[in-house]
């Protein structure tokens, strides 16, 4: 195994065709000052990131990622607000836009920004410690890092509503049931259960994961007739590559 650290803040390994990054800010449980979002930034660009076949998220110390530094966020004008998302505060659809399968590990406390994290990822697995909040709507603000579209969109609005208006706090097989988990697993195992999910997907054909990923994206979104077309327009391409073969 191989490591390197493009941050402090953020430490990226290698497992043969796998790549962890972990959060490394247990002192905070992991909060998403811009300096980590900056890290995670960062952690992307590495070949260690780019070459990987699929990538694990995770979280240093007792917590997945207690969500935003609240401090920082609160104190920002609507100028620096518009920097945020020009700057540090565009890696949660960096994360997203990944053709790369991403898969996240997650543990003790996931909430806000942390959550927004989570669900930018393509599997998310917990072990019976995690805890899922969005806490926004008591700070005076809302998910705002893309976590209110995929609510919605993964969810209902029905759902969305529970979880954003009132900030209920969901235990992981809760989450479960919603929907927000693909799987829950014993405490402390639910690194090792990424790792292996991460294992299969990236035995794949990666070209056909990588547009199947961005199918799912754009058929969320459009009408029943473009849906079609996106599936058959996505399966005439991968077709003619010899993608369909491997």
């Amino acid at each position: 195994m191989s490591a390197a650290a493009t941050e402090a803040a953020v430490h990226v390994e290698r497992h043969g065709g796998l790549a962890v990054v972990t959060l490394n800010r247990p002192a905070k449980l992991n909060a998403l000052s811009s300096a980590l979002e900056q890290a995670l930034l960062d952690a992307l660009a590495t070949p260690e990131v780019g070459g990987a076949d699929a990538i694990v998220f995770t979280g240093e110390g007792r917590a997945f990622c207690a969500g935003a530094d609240v401090a920082e966020v609160t104190s920002l004008d609507a100028e620096a607000i518009a920097a945020y998302y020009r700057g540090s505060g565009r890696v949660y659809e960096a994360v997203a836009a990944l053709g790369t399968p991403t898969v996240s590990a997650i543990h003790g406390y996931c909430l806000g920004g942390g959550l927004e994290l989570a669900l930018a990822t393509d599997i998310r697995i917990a072990d019976d410690t995690a805890v899922f909040v969005l806490p926004e709507v008591d700070l005076g603000i809302v998910p705002s890092s893309g976590g209110l579209t995929r609510l919605v969109r993964m969810l209902g609005t029905a759902r969305a509503r529970e979880l954003i208006l009132l900030g209920s706090k969901v235990d992981a097989e809760t989450a479960h049931r919603l929907g927000l988990l693909t799987e829950v697993v014993p405490p402390g195992e639910a690194r090792e259960r990424a790792l292996a999910v991460a294992d299969t997907l990236a035995g794949k054909p990666a070209l056909a994961v990588a547009v199947a990923k961005q199918a799912i994206d754009a058929v969320a979104e459009s009408s029943n007739a473009a849906a079609l077309l996106i599936e058959r327009l996505a399966y005439g391409m991968l077709n003619q590559t010899g993608s369909a073969s491997r």
